[in-house]
């Protein structure tokens, strides 16, 4: 794996080769549902094995018979609270001991509680900060040095709109967010050397069960229209950006903050 490039020996690979994921294992919190289910399926259908997690045992085993459907990969699972540091900690662990290496860790678990500041308290504070952003920083503590011996590795932070752009009821996300961007690229500078890369993907608008519950009919028309494509994304096309990141075509690509976003011209 040491400071691979995508190049075989005597000439350039075919692009399908540069995004193979073949022999490589993912790990995708929040994985269960949603765009880290999404970007889960994408990382098998490219070839890696995966490992899944989100709190709910349940929700993740019909999430893996889903992304292995007709697939000949392994999908592990495992139920974590990320709002413990202990089973962050465990789930780091845990992925190890199930695939012997994690070669791609996406931060992806992250829930937003709209609040005014007011009613904002200390204890959900502390939850949101610590499932939005300790928790991306405590796996990827964790999982770093079995990257660095290997050479290689991929850590993608899924960050927001709302990480750059404020919106209003979404203090602690916003917050949460924008610490996302300012670790990878902080983390990108420390790791480099070794060939892992760290990169951040600022989803927009996207059709998941958190943004029906948080946002009205009204309320996402006019995000909408805010769009230069004038749409919502479905959870799929996340899959795309993530598995550029994932990959070795997108080797050269460390630090940065890619926003998916549709074309956003203005959130509020």
């Amino acid at each position: 794996d040491k400071h691979r490039t995508g190049c075989r020996e005597g000439g350039h690979e075919m692009i399908s080769q540069r995004f193979d994921l073949t022999g490589r294992v993912a790990l995708v919190t929040g994985g269960s549902k949603g765009l880290g289910k999404a970007m889960a399926r994408t990382f098998a259908e490219a070839g890696a094995d995966v490992f899944i997690s989100s709190r709910s045992e349940d929700e993740l085993r019909s999430a893996a018979e889903d992304i292995g459907h007709g697939l000949d990969r392994r999908v592990a699972f495992g139920a974590a609270d990320l709002t413990s540091r202990p089973d962050v900690e465990r789930l780091a662990q845990t992925a190890l001991t199930t695939f012997g290496r994690v070669d791609v860790l996406v931060n992806n678990a992250g829930t937003s509680v709209p609040q005014a500041i007011e009613e904002l308290t200390d204890d959900t504070w502390d939850a949101l900060l610590h499932l939005n952003l300790t928790a991306a920083v405590v796996l990827s503590r964790a999982l770093i040095p079995q990257m660095k011996a290997r050479g290689w590795g991929r850590i993608i932070n899924i960050s927001s709109i709302f990480g750059t752009s404020g919106f209003e009821g979404r203090v602690s996300y916003s917050a949460a967010k924008a610490g996302l961007i300012g670790m990878t690229r902080s983390l990108a500078l420390e790791v480099g050397r070794f060939g892992i890369t760290v990169n951040c993907l600022s989803p927009g608008p996207f059709l998941t069960e958190l943004t029906l519950r948080n946002f009205t009919p009204e309320q996402r028309d006019k995000a909408a229209g805010r769009l230069a494509l004038s749409r919502w994304a479905t959870t799929e096309e996340l899959g795309g950006p993530a598995l550029l990141l994932a990959s070795d075509a997108g080797s050269f690509i460390t630090g940065a903050n890619i926003p998916v976003d549709g074309g956003a011209v203005k959130v509020a």
